[in-house]
């Protein structure tokens, strides 16, 4: 190993933190209202917990794997694929664990990119709305929330403008060419955090005289709402991996996820308390309308654009290199392009279909953040260690997560799926009511 080349301890903590710091943690306000004031930040410090052991456990069998099957490193596909191999009766449809890992992991980086379509178009239609009324000064409006004063086109059709410029984006050949970029939305979408919770902490209003546990239907959307924070378990491998020091990386993760679980609580608990019952899918829509917090607003979505790219590229790196492989030499590049666009399009259709910001983020959650985060680690163990003994205590306590991780996928799909219909439902009937003043 002498002389490995790679990721140094901090250049992978930033890495860690970025990836799982995005969209998720300004849905937590909302999440935190769901479950209730108190165990609200008690389920989130549990969760944290739990997602932190998971992502420990993965990084444990990969490396028990990787020795076993004499390679220098693995992907999360490639560990439930070796695992399967361990256990006789696995061992034949070994190829489905991987494949299984990989469909999970495309479903989720999309479903991120399908988050990042409603969280622009919701927060750039919102500051073209005020733009006329947006002021110097700060000062609060009863309700804290950012007036609309000129109504403007649905957000979907604001989804559509954003199309042909995640279509450029994802066209960039290496994510290198976004390095300096990337830092930049690091950057922005650092101060604006800063602004955000400068914001919340100043303008608590006292008492507070909000539900400390909340009414138990929403608890499942609090649970896909946390896990899609939670979920940077597909990040833990290769950032593993390029690390010039990997047998440094567990005090990396401690270290990050402490961090990030710290975020989590923080502005969840904050702002909850900060606009109480009237909190937005995304803490950035209750922001004043001053230019101050309009920046804010646009400064995290131009951050959450260029992530955009990053999260893309997992399921690109997936899907387009088999079918490349199968076309002649000059359609390589077209087909290559084609593709992308193809998914970028698939990715801005599924918002478009659903644009609320925080049922989709509930769904994503729901659907396979859990699958990755919480289900698929500890059924890794116990197959990837079939031979090595494990304690009874062990394989009980992995039962129980994946359980756990069971429980909210079905729950949690169920209820936000549930909700989408109703709202989609309200919506159709207000259109029908307003179309028919008209005449």
């Amino acid at each position: 190993m002498g002389g490995r080349t790679g990721t140094s301890f901090f250049q992978t903590l930033i890495h860690l933190l970025k990836g799982n710091i995005g969209t998720g943690l300004l849905g937590l306000p909302l999440a935190v209202k769901n479950a209730g004031l108190v165990l609200g930040p008690l389920s989130l410090l549990g969760m944290g917990i739990i997602a932190v052991h998971c992502m420990r456990l993965l990084v444990k069998c990969s490396h028990h794997l990787s020795a076993k099957v004499d390679r220098s490193s693995l992907t999360y596909g490639e560990a439930m694929q070796y695992g399967m191999e361990n256990v006789s009766w696995l061992r034949r449809h070994s190829q489905w664990g991987k494949r299984t890992v990989n469909l999970f992991l495309i479903i989720t980086q999309l479903g991120f990119c399908c988050v990042y379509f409603v969280f622009l178009s919701d927060n750039v239609k919102q500051v073209v709305e005020a733009a006329n009324a947006t002021t110097f000064s700060c000062q609060m409006n009863s309700t804290n929330q950012t007036a609309v004063l000129v109504p403007s086109f649905d957000s979907r059709l604001y989804m559509l403008c954003f199309l042909p410029a995640f279509v450029l984006l994802v066209y960039t050949p290496n994510l290198k060419y976004l390095a300096p970029l990337s830092l930049v939305a690091n950057l922005v979408m650092t101060a604006s955090l800063l602004l955000i919770y400068f914001y919340s902490l100043t303008h608590i209003t006292y008492p507070i005289n909000l539900p400390a546990v909340g009414r138990a239907k929403d608890y499942p959307l609090f649970f896909g709402t946390a896990i899609f924070a939670f979920e940077g378990i597909g990040v833990v491998l290769p950032l593993e991996n390029k690390m010039q020091r990997p047998q440094s990386f567990s005090l990396v993760l401690y270290v990050g996820m402490s961090i990030v679980t710290f975020l989590y609580i923080s502005l969840g608990t904050i702002g909850y308390m900060c606009f109480g019952e009237h909190i937005g899918g995304s803490i950035t829509l209750n922001l004043p309308n001053c230019w101050t917090y309009q920046a804010v607003k646009l400064l995290y979505c131009f951050g959450i654009f260029i992530t955009f790219a990053l999260q893309f590229y997992v399921p690109a790196e997936i899907l387009i290199p088999p079918v490349v492989a199968r076309v002649s030499e000059r359609w390589e590049t077209a087909v290559d392009l084609l593709l992308r666009t193809v998914l970028v399009i698939f990715t801005c259709a599924l918002a478009i279909l659903i644009p609320e910001l925080d049922l989709v983020i509930s769904l994503v959650g729901s659907v396979s953040s859990s699958f990755l985060a919480l289900i698929f680690p500890p059924i890794l163990q116990i197959v990837a260690f079939h031979n090595e003994g494990l304690s009874p205590l062990v394989t009980a306590k992995n039962v129980l997560i994946s359980l756990v991780g069971l429980i909210g996928f079905l729950t949690g799909t169920y209820i936000a799926v549930e909700q989408i219909i109703a709202r989609n439902g309200l919506k159709h009937e207000d259109t029908l009511s307003t179309s028919f003043m008209v005449q």
